[in-house]
């Protein structure tokens, strides 16, 4: 059955088209003194994102919970925790790589903590869930909060459509950010300390895998470096280590079923170097036999789609 023959997803999405230019009307007056003294305070993002969930979508105000477990906001139903979301403060993460996956790092976590399967990030502007699957984080919805049209995908954060899994949906994923920091969070508005692997000293957002975000021991295959750098000598022998071996040696401690994502988060890494062979004449071996791979599994289209957003973006700077 398609979602958008439910009853229940109509009635939602009438609720978002009927009150969503009221909540634009109040996001405006929520921002008005960053406009008036060029900042504000993460609480007025918490106060925007309560005004969505509790306006256009369907949750009560008792739904919201605030500060569990570091947490900054908890939705629950019932008692029952469905969502857990890290918010910053206005302007601090759109549409900014490293700041959202910084962001995402800390929700991963408290999410892994509470047992809670489903992760938000937002600073009042957007607004990025992602299902937690097999160490990896399936996108859910993507959005930006000051969209003239209401975006009706965001049924999938609704009290009925936050339970159900999400087909792998082109407009749910984040766009490619840049890599630069425009504004970058203090590490005092963390909440609390960064955890590191011990071995390799990097965060949990460094590493292909991750089982579970709050135990170091389960994170495999480190690609990138601390700042979010692509790590050009660690990339390829991450790849080696599934595909073939790297000095004999083949990764262990990653679910089979959860391969085919690592796959995929090397490969979209490998796009942002320029190194897949769609890319380049020219490319290691080690390139080559993960776009093989990719091709057999049936996603080596998804990489090609990011490797086309990419130009796009290079492109536009380059005229700007």
């Amino acid at each position: 059955m398609q979602i958008e023959s439910l009853a229940s997803y109509q009635r939602c999405v009438n609720r978002l088209k009927d009150n969503w230019s009221s909540f634009l009307e109040k996001r405006n007056e929520r921002l008005a003194q960053q406009e008036r003294f060029g900042t504000a305070a993460e609480k007025v993002a918490e106060n925007i994102l309560e005004d969505l969930f509790a306006g256009p979508l369907d949750w009560s105000l008792s739904d919201l919970n605030n500060q569990i477990g570091y947490a900054d906001i908890v939705l629950t139903r019932l008692g029952i925790k469905y969502l857990i979301i890290e918010v910053k403060r206005p302007g601090a993460l759109a549409w900014n790589r490293r700041a959202v996956e910084a962001a995402l790092e800390q929700a991963r976590r408290y999410a892994d903590e509470q047992k809670v399967h489903t992760i938000a990030v937002s600073d009042g502007y957007m607004l990025y869930a992602a299902d937690i699957e097999h160490g990896n984080l399936h996108d859910r919805v993507f959005v930006s909060l000051s969209a003239p049209e209401c975006p009706e995908c965001l049924w999938w954060l609704s009290v009925l459509g936050i339970y159900r899994s999400r087909a792998a949906d082109e407009s749910a994923r984040m766009q490619l950010l840049p890599d630069t920091i425009e504004n970058p969070i203090p590490a005092t508005e963390t909440g609390d300390a960064q955890l590191l692997h011990p071995k390799y000293h990097l965060p949990a957002r460094c590493f292909a895998y991750v089982a579970n975000a709050s135990a170091p021991k389960t994170w495999k295959l480190p690609y990138c470096i601390a700042d979010g750098e692509i790590d050009t000598k660690r990339l390829p022998k991450a790849i080696q280590s599934i595909l073939s071996n790297y000095r004999g040696a083949k990764v262990g401690g990653i679910e089979e079923k959860a391969i085919p994502d690592v796959l995929v988060t090397l490969a979209r890494a490998a796009v942002r170097l320029g190194k897949m062979p769609h890319q380049t004449g020219q490319t290691s071996e080690a390139y080559q036999q993960l776009a093989a791979a990719l091709e057999q599994l049936g996603r080596l289209d998804e990489i090609k789609v990011d490797a086309s957003h990419l130009t796009a973006q290079l492109i536009t700077q380059g005229k700007d």
